[in-house]
């Protein structure tokens, strides 16, 4: 099931509406996004964990979701 705003901000907390617009427009689950702001939060402890790294769309989620400093 594709992701909504709710579970958006329930993860990310009060975020820009174009950001939402643009996660919500890759189909992704409440799930991948967890995964997504995981790895990008903390990914030296999910590699020491031994999990698999992110799938396709969870990889897209991350490039959504890391905004460069210099932006």
């Amino acid at each position: 099931m594709a992701i909504t705003r709710e579970e958006i901000v329930s993860v990310l907390g009060p975020t820009d509406e174009t950001l939402i617009a643009e996660l919500m427009a890759t189909g992704a689950s409440f799930e991948e996004l967890r995964e997504a702001w995981a790895w990008l939060n903390g990914d030296e402890a999910l590699m020491g964990e031994g999990r698999p790294l992110p799938g396709t769309r969870v990889a897209e989620l991350i490039d959504l979701l890391d905004v460069d400093e210099e932006d």
